[in-house]
């Protein structure tokens, strides 16, 4: 779920901007409700550590927007997130940034690229110590870290930061990561030492996932039948 960030292969300042320079539809920064929403709602969920907050998204499940809400894009506040216990990428990470918020951490809100997630991703920055980690909230259930390798793999485009009285925006550039044999030599056994273990577990998810997809559909066409017969 978390990783630390290798310095250098992730643009993880940014160039402050404006809001109203941000081009939404180029970096698929498309809030459906204006980002002060988002952070002004309690919760009811309050998590004290990295722990507790991973046991919560334990529990919650991947849904996506055109399943769960009939539409292809809908960035769900955090307070009907922890209701529902299920929702997208940004869901997970709009409310993964809240929790560590309220818990004294230095953090961001990001999107664009990320890997297989494609294009479109969310996930979560966080400073401790003067040391960067990503925290992908929809790897919870892999456990508690994932490689520093993985991270290469993430791409910022836009990133929010609340400061407690008002929200920053920054854009991003894509680094180009060139390491040398001695520095990827340590970072590849380490990868190596974790995917191969994880595969069965990721497998058994992806079945699962494929599964409750299939019933959905089925149910679907069978009422859409039902519905047409006389």
């Amino acid at each position: 779920m978390v990783a630390k960030i290798i310095p250098g292969a992730y643009d993880i300042e940014g160039k402050k901007v404006s809001q109203l320079n941000i081009n939404f539809k180029r970096y698929w920064f498309k809030p459906t409700f204006p980002m002060g929403t988002y952070l002004s709602q309690p919760l009811s969920v309050s998590c004290s550590s990295m722990l507790e907050l991973r046991a919560f998204l334990l529990d919650c499940r991947y849904v996506s927007d055109q399943e769960q809400f009939n539409r292809r894009d809908y960035w769900m506040p955090p307070e009907e997130f922890e209701q529902r216990k299920k929702g997208d990428c940004d869901d997970f990470a709009l409310w993964t940034w809240r929790q560590l918020m309220a818990m004294g951490c230095h953090c961001r809100f990001i999107i664009k690229r990320a890997g297989r997630y494609g294009d479109d991703h969310a996930w979560v920055t966080l400073t401790k110590d003067e040391t960067d980690f990503i925290v992908e909230p929809l790897m919870a259930w892999l456990g508690e870290r994932f490689p520093r390798l993985s991270t290469v793999r993430y791409e910022p485009r836009v990133s929010v930061e609340w400061d407690g009285k008002q929200i920053h925006y920054y854009s991003h550039e894509k680094r180009l990561y060139n390491p040398s044999v001695r520095e990827v030599l340590p970072l590849t056994w380490e990868w190596i030492c974790f995917w191969p273990r994880k595969w069965p577990k990721i497998i058994y998810s992806r079945i699962k996932r494929l599964s409750r997809l299939a019933m959905t559909y089925w149910r679907s066409g069978h009422r859409i039948k039902s519905a047409r017969t006389p």
